[in-house]
């Protein structure tokens, strides 16, 4: 459907928004007559900003006016007549504004689609419930476009206006002038005789009446100039923008052209109200024009210094999880620093670590007395301006925490949950010294430890509240609890940025992480929609029968998995989430070798390998044995897809796999064979319940029992000399094996294939 039949059907505050585009300039009745016409036209394909474009804006105005006169020749009837006049002269009123400037035609019809189209849109939006959802993002893109069209126009309409007022308070001046010379040449009639007064008087008071009339009408003129147009709007508008532009700081690139150009233009309303004020210096006219030039002044002077302390950020966040005596580096800028030529007089930034409290108190304008919670060392740095790329910035490459003053803490509050902030603060002046600003900003919080160990536990508090931070909040006030669905996205993110992984958490596996959390059985997802989780079951309370909590558990498998198992995820060979029942549950029914990996619920950072084979104390009976878990200690002395190809008894991975096709691609090449003598050793992992050597002794290394696809249970008739005698076996209560055990006779291994073996290689030294 055309704009303008939905134009035409807005009400209320959209109509009046809408007619209010209208106006000498482009009046609404040729908006209305050659509606299809205008809407047909390429008006977007005009680079306003290119003077070459000019011919084409010149085309489109002419075709504009012939299109006029057309639609006026063909109005018949009474009513048609007025109509044809009408659009006469609308046609001649256009062609004597634009036809020296016709891309302001281009420009100002642009203006009024968009905005008509906005309208359209907006009220269409608020009738549809799906349009009501319409992409908040997209929405705010629009608004600064449009603030930022406005403001544009705006400043431009302030600019023609001000030309305009000169040139009639320069003709005013001249008119004035004239004045005076006819007061001159009456008051020099004194002295002539009466005769020769009265022939010349009359013509004199008659000019000097009628230039006096015009200098009264002029000056009522110039001051409805310096009163009305454009003053207070686009201040306001310029308001709207920078506010809008604050909140979309995180949309680099886009933003930052978006705030060198609003600086260019407010700073060129700032040099217009200086005009206004010279013409007001050189013509005094009588009025209020001086109190309200102080009243601008003084609003572009807070709007200035808003754009700037709005637009001085963190460009680089330095760590969020801090540690004492360790370098880090951070990035300030200054987003309008180019535009404003800062850099003639490069300013410095200082860095200084604050508490929370004190951040609040920063915020509130109270006095902290400079007051810091720490020292930092290299914390000054200068701002260097990048000519190729117009940027402002001060980069912080070598600061470090050399101490850090704690506060008290409340409750059961750890220092790991103690949050600080880096507070950033420079000062520099704009406009040769004319304006001088103090700019402060702060970076996210960060948690400050001394010892590795308290990691996990800084980025837990760190996750909490990058994550349910409110806008706009009183640092650094967090939710105590949130729900259950909140937490899951934010896990799952987190897990898929740590591991770098495009396989996130299924809805099995937050079953599985929402059952551990909330020591819960029930299968439904449904079941935990509705449940919050608070941040002491998070990350202060243990989990039920551990020494640990959810989040340090959680952590520890994020860690294993980015550092050692990585490849194996993605390939989707980890169930990982799996309890020691549910895995019992899925293996009772595959046949024998099959086996699946599991994180360990007893463990932090470890993993298992369970798999179903015959029970060797029980005939025809099959059970499912659980491997004491890896962690990332096991996994540098052998890699678990080693592992996985030494135990033979492992064959398909569940639910049906052959080992090989999946794991083979990550075995180690074997070894060379010996070197002058020496055979090199190899370390690999027995499960002796498992395995049986190969008595052969031409064999260099062990090798173990090849196994069925049924393998019956195994025995111990034999020892080879290579393993130590075993009278026990090694399984825990649980039926875990001990792998501290198994390796143990995997070391043994390693010593014996460390000797030389002299029967092979006779009159040989070792």
């Amino acid at each position: 459907m055309a704009v303008w039949i939905q134009a035409q059907q807005l009400q209320g505050d959209a109509l009046h928004q809408m007619q209010s585009l209208y106006g000498q300039h482009f009046p609404i009745e040729v908006r209305h007559y050659l509606s299809q016409w205008i809407e047909s036209q390429l008006w977007d394909a005009i680079d306003l900003e290119n003077p070459q474009e000019e011919f084409k804006a010149k085309r489109l105005l002419d075709s504009l006016i012939q299109e006029l006169q057309n639609k006026a020749e063909h109005q018949v009837g009474e009513d048609g007549f007025l109509l044809k006049i009408k659009l006469g002269h609308y046609a001649n009123q256009l062609k004597s504004t634009y036809d020296r400037c016709p891309l302001e035609l281009v420009r100002c019809i642009k203006h009024i689609l968009y905005t008509e189209q906005r309208l359209v849109r907006e009220a269409t939006n608020s009738n549809s419930p799906v349009g009501g959802m319409m992409d908040s993002m997209s929405q705010k893109y629009q608004q600064i476009n449009q603030a930022f069209e406005e403001l544009r126009l705006l400043t431009q309409d302030t600019e023609n206006d001000l030309r305009k007022l000169q040139h009639n308070q320069e003709y005013f001046i001249i008119q004035y002038q004239e004045s005076m010379r006819i007061q001159a040449q009456l008051a020099s009639l004194a002295t002539l005789p009466p005769a020769d007064r009265q022939l010349r008087e009359p013509a004199l008071l008659s000019k000097k009446n009628t230039v006096e009339a015009w200098l009264t009408r002029e000056a009522n003129t110039l001051q409805k100039y310096r009163l009305v147009r454009h003053t207070c709007t686009y201040l306001f508008c310029s308001y709207t923008v920078i506010l809008t532009c604050v909140s979309f700081l995180w949309m680099r690139g886009w933003i930052d052209a978006r705030c060198e150009k609003l600086a260019e233009m407010i700073w060129q309303n700032r040099q217009q109200i200086r005009r206004a004020e010279h013409l007001r210096q050189q013509l005094p006219i009588p009025g209020p024009i001086e109190e309200l030039l102080n009243e601008l002044n003084s609003t572009i002077t807070d709007i200035i210094s808003t754009l700037v302390t709005s637009t001085f950020i963190i460009e680089k966040q330095p760590p969020q999880v801090l540690k004492t005596q360790t370098k880090f580096a951070a990035t300030v800028r200054l987003l309008v620093g180019g535009k404003l030529n800062v850099h003639m007089n490069p300013p410095q930034v200082k860095a200084t670590i604050i508490s929370e409290q004190q951040a609040k108190a920063l915020l509130k304008n109270e006095n902290t007395r400079n007051d810091s919670s720490g020292e930092i060392l290299n914390n000054n740095c200068v701002m260097e301006y990048h000519q190729t790329t117009g940027t402002l910035s001060a980069h912080f490459r070598n600061m470090s925490l050399k101490r850090i003053k704690r506060s008290d803490r409340r409750g059961a509050e750890s220092v790991t949950e103690e949050k600080f902030t880096i507070l950033f603060e420079s000062q520099f002046s704009v406009g040769s010294n004319e304006l001088v600003f103090q700019v402060k900003t702060l970076s996210l919080p960060v948690v400050v430890i001394v010892h590795g160990s308290q990691d996990n536990n800084a980025t837990a508090t760190v996750l909490w509240d990058n994550a349910f931070a409110e806008p706009g909040r009183v640092p650094f006030l967090v939710p105590d609890k949130v729900l259950w669905p909140q937490l899951c996205e934010v896990i799952n993110m987190k897990y898929k940025a740590e591991v770098q992984s495009n396989r996130g958490l299924s809805e099995e596996n937050l079953v599985f992480l929402a059952q551990k959390a909330f020591s819960s059985s029930s299968n439904n997802p449904d079941d935990y929609r509705s449940m919050t989780m608070t941040w002491s079951q998070f990350n202060r309370e243990s989990l039920p029968g551990r020494n640990f909590t959810f989040w340090q558990w959680f952590d520890g498998v994020m860690e294993l998995t980015k550092k050692h198992l990585k490849p194996h995820w993605n390939d989707g060979a980890i169930l990982g989430f799996v309890n020691k029942q549910q895995a019992q549950d899925m293996l009772m029914s595959k046949p024998n070798g099959t086996f699946l990996l599991r994180f360990s619920d007893s463990e932090i950072g470890g993993i298992t390998i369970a798999w179903v084979a015959e029970n060797p104390n029980k005939a025809g009976e099959r059970m499912v044995w659980n491997l004491m878990p890896y962690t990332t200690k096991d996994f540098t002395i052998r890699s678990l897809a080693d592992r996985i190809s030494d135990l033979n008894h492992l064959l398909f991975l569940y639910p049906d796999r052959p080992k090989d096709e999946v794991f083979s691609k990550y075995y180690t090449p074997p070894l060379s064979k010996a070197v002058d003598g020496y055979v090199k050793p190899q370390i690999k992992q027995v499960v002796p319940e498992f395995a049986t050597a190969n008595p052969d002794p031409a064999s260099g290394n062990p090798t173990y029992m090849d196994q069925g696809a049924s393998p019956a249970p195994v025995s111990h008739p034999h020892t080879y000399g290579i393993y130590p005698a075993m009278g026990d076996s090694m399984l825990d209560a649980d039926g875990d094996f001990d792998l501290d055990d198994t390796m143990d006779v995997a070391r043994h291994v390693e010593e014996l294939l460390r000797r030389p073996v002299e029967s092979q290689w006779s009159g040989q030294q070792s």
